[in-house]
């Protein structure tokens, strides 16, 4: 079953079940006069052994023994008549969904970069960054053959993890000015064909990089910065654009966004709760 099955929650069968309930089904379906005859049989045979002499003086000796189990048990419950048919339930339980492949790789992703401050613990760290990114490129793996580009990539994305060494010097060194960095966003739309990176410095201030983009599916977008302000509630500094690139979503659902650009840099991003505006 290929991934767009599962990712649609389709079930991965369990052969060895479904051979389990086919061999059931013949047994007691396809085959009851076989299943007649041997069940006369046995009892025939079981008839001629309970009557014989030693099985008569066995039978009386059981017949006390069970008297006087019944007794001891007599306050004791019932015991439920047992069936030979597997109930619903169980039968429906070979056929329940299994976590598909992309969801492990996503979840074992986010695991990873949940303890990492965006991406600053892992700059001093060698072997986590090779483990994160042997996660990236495993969940890229499963979404090469999507389409990223298309209107599903229009959202405010805020920063998760990133690799990208201009926005963790900001971060780390926010507070030499007196501030902290707020969210980091990338605010895509592709209608309007317009990107806009930006860190937030809570309450007021905001740095962000103006640019247009350019779809190139299926999963590269092109983009060319046009301006940059840094502003804050009373002032406002405009800056001169400074670059052109491209990024590539590698993975693209409906919480998160895994993309990797012209540098080599990586991005781990998370659907905002709101949408941001200049």
């Amino acid at each position: 079953m290929n991934e767009d099955a599962q990712n649609l929650g389709l079930v991965t069968p369990n052969w060895a079940s479904i051979l389990g309930l086919f061999s059931w089904a013949i047994c007691h379906f396809l085959f009851p006069q076989i299943r007649t005859k041997s069940n006369k049989i046995q009892k025939k045979i079981k008839r001629e052994i309970e009557w014989s002499p030693l099985s008569t003086a066995k039978r009386n000796i059981s017949t006390h023994q069970h008297m006087a189990t019944i007794r001891y048990n007599a306050g004791a419950s019932p015991r439920p008549p047992s069936s030979r048919f597997r109930s619903p339930t169980c039968i429906l339980s070979f056929f329940r969904p299994t976590k598909s492949k992309s969801a492990r790789a996503k979840s074992d992703l986010l695991n990873l970069i949940s303890d990492q401050g965006r991406g600053l613990k892992t700059q001093s760290d060698p072997s986590k960054r090779a483990e994160i990114i042997s996660a990236i490129d495993a969940l890229a793996m499963l979404g090469e053959d999507s389409v990223t580009t298309g209107k599903s990539l229009s959202a405010t994305w805020r920063m998760l993890w990133t690799t990208e060494k201009e926005q963790l010097f900001i971060i780390k060194n926010a507070g030499f000015f007196g501030t902290k960095a707020g969210d980091v966003l990338q605010v895509i739309d592709v209608e309007e064909m317009r990107l806009n990176n930006v860190i937030t410095f809570p309450p007021t201030g905001v740095f962000f990089v103006r640019s247009t983009i350019e779809p190139e599916p299926p999963q590269r977008v092109n983009f060319k910065f046009t301006s940059a302000v840094l502003r804050s509630s009373d002032w406002e500094i405009p800056l001169p654009p400074f670059g052109q690139g491209w990024f590539e979503s590698v993975y693209l659902d409906d919480d998160i966004r895994v993309a990797k650009d012209i540098r080599g840099d990586y991005l781990v991003v998370e659907r905002a709760p709101y949408s941001w505006t200049e």
